[in-house]
């Protein structure tokens, strides 16, 4: 194994942001980067001299989140590209005007948490088509300017909750009952399968892209407050601000995990990094193996399959 292959700890328990090694001359999209996470991910990553593209489905607030990374990081080498992961013409549009021929890591950070029910342009139930097979498409188009790099890296964003999920592939776009909490796990268990079956792709077709996948712990963010939740009403608003702000932990810790899967140098393909603390809700990041969806590759395989028809997207490794 070579010495950027080899192993790291288990656990980090010092593991900062003070500790993200440079990153200059490194090209990043961070989808979904207007707020909470995504957001401090980028900045983070600015800061320390990556080149940063905020892939954001509202112009108007991604313009507002680039002018206040600016500000907070003079000097910071950050744009704005817009993205809607709930309509593949945007993610295929978002594909087609790319124009440098690399990216070095791609952070899968978007989503959608516990939405009332709806679906994508396309016709998918929102949280699936979303979480999941949106970043499925932007990551297999995107696939010939990630293998343009050196050493490209996809750190996508799952959730602790993915733990609890009962997956039911004959059940992933609503087909029956809808239960936006199902729904929610179900497709961040399948982020997870996708991470680690692009993973196992990338080693079999000899590729050095290395796939990871994240949780984030309880975090406070709008994903539970901005969007489609504006129309459950005041009473949800004020108690779910309030449970965010008693049990939910801040942002910048939240981000902790994705920056270590992202900035880390010997951490392998195929990581899974969450908190190391009591049902991976908060801590410091450390490793995870003992997941039994880590080491579902026949499920992860249905999935794939099934994505590939339901996006007409092909991953060419």
């Amino acid at each position: 194994m070579s010495p950027a292959r080899r192993r790291p700890r288990r656990t980090a328990p010092n593991w900062s942001h003070d500790a993200i090694p440079d990153q200059s001359g490194r090209l990043t999209v961070v989808t979904g980067a207007n707020s909470g996470i995504g957001y401090v991910t980028a900045r983070e990553l600015a800061r320390r001299g990556a080149h940063v593209v905020l892939a954001c489905r509202d112009r108007e607030r991604g313009c507002d989140a680039v002018a206040r990374l600016r500000a907070e990081v003079p000097g910071a080498r950050a744009e704005l590209r817009v993205l809607d992961l709930a309509d593949l013409r945007s993610v295929r549009d978002f594909v087609e005007r790319w124009n440098p021929p690399r990216i070095d890591l791609l952070i899968n950070n978007a989503g959608v948490a516990m939405v009332p029910f709806s679906r994508t342009a396309d016709g998918f139930e929102s949280q699936f088509g979303v979480n999941h097979l949106g970043t499925f498409a932007l990551t297999g188009l995107l696939m010939p300017h990630l293998l343009a790099s050196s050493d490209p890296r996809v750190v996508t964003v799952s959730s602790e909750g993915q733990r609890f999920a009962r997956f039911d592939l004959t059940n992933l776009n609503a087909e029956r009952r809808y239960r936006s909490a199902f729904a929610y796990v179900q497709s961040k268990r399948a982020n997870l399968y996708f991470a680690m079956e692009l993973q196992r792709r990338c080693e079999a077709a000899g590729s050095d892209l290395r796939s990871m996948v994240v949780a984030p712990g309880l975090t406070r963010t709008n994903v539970l407050t901005g969007g489609a939740h504006r129309a459950r009403g005041r009473a949800y608003d004020r108690l779910t601000r309030i449970l965010l702000k008693i049990a939910f932990r801040p942002t910048a810790e939240g981000s902790m995990t994705s920056l270590y899967a992202a900035t880390v140098p010997d951490l392998p393909g195929g990581s899974y990094v969450a908190p190391d603390g009591p049902f991976q809700l908060r801590g410091r990041p450390a490793l995870r193996t003992r997941d039994r969806a880590v080491h579902d590759g026949a499920t992860a395989r249905r999935l794939w399959t099934l994505s590939e028809e339901l996006t007409g997207v092909r991953f060419a490794l």
